[in-house]
């Protein structure tokens, strides 16, 4: 899936995450802060470099700014916002 502009999805409240996703030029570069980066760091990487390549993303710039989002919350926050970034909102997976 190309990307054609910045997108966001999410918020910065408690439980969930603030994605934003901006076409990049050489692979995915992927920054994260979380408030439990210590404990699932590592899991929340996968789970986001997953969804991407799901999607066929290959070159971008993902930006998450965690507050505890579980599995299912980071999924979905990623898909919208890669999908705004495609303009291809309308195509969903969960619509």
């Amino acid at each position: 899936m190309n990307l054609h502009h910045t997108a966001v999805a999410g918020t910065l409240e408690s439980s969930d995450v603030l994605v934003t996703v901006s076409p990049g030029e050489s692979g995915i570069v992927l920054s994260l802060q979380s408030t439990v980066i210590r404990e699932f760091g590592r899991q929340i990487e996968q789970t986001v470099r997953r969804v991407l390549e799901k999607h066929e993303v290959t070159d971008c710039e993902i930006t998450l700014v965690d507050h505890g989002a579980i599995d299912c919350t980071l999924e979905a926050r990623v898909e919208c916002a890669i999908f705004r970034a495609a303009d291809r909102e309308d195509r969903l997976p969960w619509r």
